[in-house]
Order: C-alpha cells, then structure tokens, then sequence
C-alpha cells in the first residue's frame, strides 16, 4: 500500500526579521531509523518541488521565517508535531522520525496556512513580496473559493472583490469589469502576466487564482486605466500525481464536464491538463450557447537553478448575440426577463489560442533572472440584429449588424530580482523590459435593406420576424498596429524592521498606427493615417510603517498615462493625459492570522482631461471636436473595506465594501462637454460583498458543508453621461439611464465522502430583477433564480 504523508504547517511568526526567509533541510526516517529516498516533497500549493536523496535528506529556499508548527499526518500514522524557528538568512534543520513501519512511503506535502497579508504575490507586485509589505490595495481569489461558489464565468468570481463590478454585458459577448470609477475591460485584464484580449468570456475552470491590483499598475504594465489590473493566474504542472472530474448541471439545461489531470512525466517533467465542455440554454428565449476549452502545460526542470514552463490553451465559443430588454429614450421597456427581440437565427463565434512560455533562472540564492514570451490570436464574428431602440409607442424595426474582429498579441518580457544589503539596509529590487506587439482588424458590414421585420416590441407574437436570412456586405476594414515597450525599475527598501520604502519609475513608449480600406471605391483605397508615439515616465512611490508583524500602515502616491486622440490648436499630435494617484491605508492581522482586516483610502485625479478647445490658433471660434486642450479633470475618491477569516477549522469567510465617488470637476462647458459635477456613468458610489463558506471538518457531519454568498450594487446611471448641446431643454442633452441598487443572495449544501464529492448552489434566491446597461442600446437582465449543481471526483 502506498502511503500519502502530510504535513501541514500552522505557522505565525512570533517576531519580525530583517530577512524575509530562511533555507530549511529536513530529514525523513522510518521506524526503525533507516531514511527514506526518492520521496517527493511538495512546497503549498505553488510547483515547488524537491525530493529526499539517498540520506533521507529534503531542503526548500525561501521557506518564511518565524515559528513553525509542523504537523505530520497519514493514514494509519499517529499524529507528530514539532516546532522549528526559521531564521532569515540562515539554514534551519527538522527531522522525522515515523513511529509505524512504513517503508512505501512515496510523497510527502507541506502546507502553509497563512493571511492573505502573509502570502507573497510574485506576479503582480514583481517583488514577490508579502501582501503587508505592498503600499497598494490587492485581493487575490484562489481556486478553492472558485469551486466553492461553482463560479462559471469571471463575473461570478469578482464578486468577492470588493468594489470591482460587473459594468456591462454588450450583446452578451462579453463582461466589462470597473474598479474606482474606471473600465478594467481595455487595457487591463491580463492572463499570466500578459495582457488578455477582453472581446471573450475567459474560462475560469482552469484558474489557480485571479488577482486584482487596485489603483494604479502603470510601472509594471504601461498603459493601464488607474481603476486597477484584473490578472488570471492558471493552474500549473505538479510533480505530485493527481486530479478530478466534474460534472456541473443546472437550469435552463446547462451542462458542463471539466477535468484536471496533473502528474509527472519522469522526474524532470511534469504536466497538467484542463479542459471542459459546456452547453446550455438560457433563461433568456432563444438564447444559448456552447463552448469548449483546453489548456495543457508541461513543466522542465532542466538543472537544480533551471526549468522551463511551456503552455497553451485554446477556446471556442459559439453563442446568440444578445441585445436585451428594449430601451425607450432613457426608460427600459416593461418586458417578461425572458423576451428575445432579436432575430432566431442570430449568432455569433469567439476563437481564442495562446502559447506561451516562462524560463526562471536561479542565479543563486539572492539573484532571479525569468525570460517570459506569449502569443495570443483571437477571433470573433457575430451576425444578427442589435441596438433595441424602438419608438415611444413600442414600434421598432430591426437594425441588422455583422462584425468581424480579428486580433494577435505578441509579448516578450525579461526580469531580473535581487535580494541584497547596502550596510544594513536590505534591498528587494525588480527590474525589466518588456515589448508588446498588437495588430488588430476590424471588419464593416452593411446590409440593403438595413433592418430586418418590425413591429412592436410590446405585442412580439405578432412581430413580422422578417424572411430569408441576409447577406452582409464587408465595405471597410481598419488595421490597427500598436507596438509598446518599456523599461523599469522598483526596489522595497527595508530602512529597518518597521520602516519600508518603495520607490520605481517607468519610462513608457507607446506608437500606433491605423490602416482603413475602403472597399466601396473602385479602386479600393486605402488611407493610412500618421504613426501616432507616445511616451511617458510613471512614478511609483510609498511607505511602510509595521509598528508590529501583523500591522501595516501605508501611503502612496502613483501616476499613469492615457494616450488621447486628435491633435491640439495648433494642429500637433495631443500629449497623454497624467494621472495622478494617492493611497493611504492599514492592513492588519488579528488573532494569528485568523482574521485579516484592510482599509484603503484614495484619490485619483486626471488634472490634463482632454476636450474640445474653445478656440482655434488663429482666436476664432472653434467647432471641431478633434481639435483639444488638456483642460478638463475628473477626480475619483473612495474608501475600500475588505475582511478575511477562518476564525474556526472549517470555516471561511470573505466580506469587502467599497465607496466611490467619480465626477467631472473640470469641463468647457461648450457644446458637446460633460457637465461639471456629474457622476461618470456606470459608477456606482456603494457597493458591498459577504460569503462564507463552512465544512465540517469532523464528528458524524463530517464532509456537510453549507455556504452563502450575498453581494450588493448600488444606485449608479447608465447609457451615457450627459452634455451640453443647444436646442434642448436647458441646453443639456440629458442621456442617463437611472438604474437602481440591487441586492443578490445564494446559497449552497453540499456533502463530500471520500473522493467524491456533490455541492448544490441556489442563486439569486429573491428573484431580484436588474440590469447592466451598455451605452444606451444593450441593456441585458441579471439572472433570474437558478441552481446549479456539481458532481466531482478526486484522485
């Protein structure tokens, strides 16, 4: 019989230190004082991996300093514990001695549980730095919350991030996230370090964790929106044998097969594959959709400082565009949640294929060097009616669309960590270059006739549905290629125990250049606009007072850029716009860790806002709106809360709040400016989340779990913000969409035996009806009550 052992680590340190991590060597015998080679020792959940060698001998770098207690468990075993102190910079020594006779052990696992605050964020920080040592607010979800909430698509997942939203769901293609008054959806989503194209819903099965980083990430990626970064971290080869196989049923005949093999290959590689395959209706008439997903990975130890990751996944989806309920003026329709109004026959398909690879070179015990490349093509073509907009009375005839987008992605990054000491000051230094090539195609279509049957949107049984599927016509196409490059530099400077400083900077280039071909002229023609470069130095500096290990006070200040479109009076290429952001909060650990509580504050202001200027070079009037000055500002302050515990085994527990309040401070007031004191649209100024989540861990319940998820979204408008525009009334052109808060609860039982396992989720109990408002033509219903239930098996 083999045997599994486990360690689980239980640790709080009992004192700072200057070192952040230790190197720790253990040693495993059996019961009769032999030791026992070839076992495989597996750091957390992370790939880091090593194996007993002929004494019996282990040893992990980098192991977090402080007292440890270690408990070893396996079946059949009695329980060990013994405590170890792991000081910074020094080699600490365990040993283990098995009381039973067991000489088939085969792989032994070590488990650290610790706050969020504790644990590092290599990714995102580039420092691989703890979370209390980050003057910035950051929120990671793993994927045990991911399976516990049955989260099927990102914006289930997001929910537990306090103060980041669902903003819109365009015809149904794809969900736009917003943090701190700012789109998320543009420029910052990523996946593994790359930046993510957002025209998809991505695949959240395959996800070790998401991370957001709030507030501005402008050093590390360049040209981001300040809101925050949304990064997708997938799950990685193991040398350590495993997986499962899950089934997902639920309403509106969804269903939805995954798997998650891992294991290695010999004892230098190792592997994972994920995939799944989803189908569904939904509450939606007509609506459905089908998807199928792969991601496989292989992982090279090439030498003991060396190894390779290698991976790839590819998605394809096809699905019913989907405009929503109809809009009449600034009123939603009055329709049943479940009428489509588009045509029947309405379709569309994403094709989504990334590869990419990561080398990770350990120059010695201080010095990291990771060369880092992907590519990324996406497809996606749609084909049906849109942009329900029908007259007051209800009548509407169907505008027809067709769109095609093509987009490839090439990144290359290279990065170099170092942890060393000037006289007793210590050093965390993170530096790099990164390129990134995008070359996008947009497609046109026109139809003749340009709609397709009418009627009334309010007696839609009698609604003339309109005759033979029409053909498009592509008259235009618009290439796009954006090239990016920079080079940066931060360092966390350790002054003494309790004072930290981190200071960066950035220097960005950015050159674009479009293509349009018109193909309705004969010949075509093509007309190539100017090559448009932007380049701009982003600054990143903060404090860190730790008066105690588990408290952590912080202040901020960082700034980045939005490139702008036309030229200024005097007919130049517009500078970007700097952004300016400033943070203070406190993190802080309560009772060892069990309980983990942040507070942020903070201000993001936009001083050099482009709009239209007033007057052309020459003082004469001016009434072209590509024509601007960097005069306008807009300000977006808040407050954010969010809470984690395990206060009890079994039991965990993730709430957040959020303030945001994001207006226009600073506008023309010229024909066509926003209005000076507006709310942005789609902003809403509370938002709030609680779930918890509770197995029990013995006794005859054992294996019963209960969990509830609840999440609230304030008062906010949509459609578009309003602008001053001469003939109506006021002289405002009044376009928000008021859409009131609303509040969602689920609820979820579940039961696990063994390997097997069945958890049941009730979403939406209350029924609650609302909606997400795209500009002011997609307006699309949340889900009705739904359940959803999942089958899994672990081996």
């Amino acid at each position: 019989m083999h045997f599994r052992i486990l360690i689980i680590l239980f640790f709080t340190s009992v004192f700072g230190q200057a070192q952040e991590y230790g190197i720790i060597k253990g040693k495993i015998l059996s019961a009769d004082g032999y030791p026992l080679a070839g076992i495989a020792i597996k750091l957390g959940k992370d790939v880091t991996t090593t194996e007993t060698n002929t004494s019996g001998d282990f040893n992990f770098t980098n192991f977090p300093v402080g007292t440890h207690t270690i408990t070893l468990e396996g079946n059949g075993m009695k329980k060990q514990s013994k405590q170890i102190l792991v000081l910074g910079g020094q080699t600490n020594y365990i040993e283990f001695k098995l009381i039973e006779d067991i000489t088939t052990l085969k792989e032994l696992v070590i488990k650290i549980k610790q706050s969020p605050n504790k644990k590092k964020l290599s990714i995102l920080s580039g420092l691989n730095i703890k979370a209390i040592d980050l003057p910035q607010s950051i929120q990671v979800i793993g994927a045990d919350v991911i399976e516990q909430q049955q989260a099927v698509r990102m914006s289930d997942v997001i929910r537990n991030v306090n103060g980041v939203y669902v903003g819109s769901a365009r015809g149904g293609a794809q969900e736009s996230f917003w943090s701190r008054g700012y789109d998320m959806s543009a420029n910052n989503m990523f996946k593994n370090g790359f930046r993510f194209s957002n025209g998809s819903v991505p695949e959240v099965s395959s996800l070790e964790r998401i991370e957001v980083l709030k507030g501005s990430a402008a050093l590390l990626f360049g040209n981001v929106a300040p809101g925050g970064i949304l990064n997708m971290v997938t799950k990685k080869p193991s040398f350590t044998s495993g997986g499962e196989i899950t089934m997902q049923l639920g309403s509106n005949a969804f269903y939805k097969p995954s798997i998650d093999i891992y294991g290695p290959l010999d004892k230098n590689i190792a592997y994972r594959f994920t995939g799944s395959y989803e189908n569904s209706e939904s509450f939606r008439d007509v609506v459905k959709k089908e998807r199928y997903y792969i991601n496989p990975s292989l992982l090279f130890k090439v030498a003991e400082k060396t190894e390779i990751v290698l991976q790839g996944d590819y998605l394809h989806d096809d699905w019913t565009p989907d405009f929503g309920t109809g809009i009449i003026g600034k009123t939603i329709a009055d329709l049943p949640r479940s009428t489509y109004l588009g045509a029947t026959w309405s379709n569309g398909q994403t094709r989504q294929a990334s590869v990419s690879g990561l080398v990770k070179q350990e120059i010695n015990d201080y010095w990291k060097l990771n060369f880092n490349s992907s590519f990324q093509n996406y497809e996606r073509d749609s084909k049906g009616t849109e942009r329900v907009q029908p007259s007051a009375n209800g009548d509407w005839s169907r505008p027809l669309g067709q769109n095609r987008n093509l987009e490839q992605i090439l990144g290359e990054q290279i990065s170099l960590q170092g942890n060393f000491l000037t006289g007793k000051v210590k050093h965390q230094l993170y530096t790099g270059v990164d390129f990134e090539n995008s070359f996008a195609q947009a497609y046109t279509f026109t139809f003749s006739p340009k709609t397709y049957g009418s009627g009334n949107i309010f007696d839609f049984d009698n609604f003339n549905q309109g005759g033979a599927i029409p053909d498009g016509t592509n008259t235009k196409i618009v290439k796009t290629n954006t090239n990016r490059f920079g080079i940066y530099a931060q360092d966390l400077i350790s002054l003494t125990d309790k004072f930290k400083v981190l200071a960066g900077v950035r220097w960005s280039w950015q050159e674009a250049q479009a293509e349009t071909t018109d193909l309705t002229k004969n010949p075509t023609i093509i007309d190539k606009a100017a090559k448009r470069m932007d380049q701009a130095f982003t600054p990143r500096v903060g404090l860190v007072y730790q008066p105690s290990k588990d408290i952590s006070l912080f202040a901020s200040y960082s700034n980045s850029f939005t490139p702008n479109s036309g030229t200024t009076v005097d007919l130049k290429v517009i500078k970007p716009s700097l952004i300016d952001q400033y943070e203070v909060g406190i993190k802080h650990d309560f009772l060892r860790g069990l309980l983990s509580t942040n507070i942020t504050f903070y201000q993001i202001e936009n001083s050099n806002l482009a709009q239209t200027a007033e007057f052309k070079a020459d003082g004469s009037p001016n009434t072209d709106s590509s024509i601007k000055l960097l005069s306008g500002s807009t300000k977006s302050k808040g407050v954010e809360l969010d809470i984690t515990a395990r206060p009890i085994d079994g039991l965990s527990i993730i709430a957040g709040y959020s303030y945001n309040d994001m207006r226009y401070t600073n506008t023309s007031g010229l024909e066509g400016s926003f209005i000076e004191g507006n709310r942005l649209a789609r902003t809403p100024a509370n938002t709030a989340n609680l779930s918890f989540f509770y197995t029990m861990p013995t006794g005859l319940l054992k294996g019963l779990s209960i969990g509830s998820s609840t999440n609230y979204i304030g008062n906010r408008v949509g459609g578009w913000n309003n602008q001053y525009r001469a003939g109506d009334p006021n002289g405002i052109w009044d376009r928000e969409i008021p859409l009131n808060d609303y509040t969602t609860i689920d609820f979820s039982a579940g039961y696990e035996w063994g390997k097997f396992s069945i958890l049941c989720k009730l979403s939406n109990i209350t029924n609650e009806l609302n909606y997400t408002v795209h500009e002011n033509y997609s307006v699309n219903p949340i889900a009705p009550r739904q359940v959803l239930t999942s089958l899994r098996y672990k081996f």
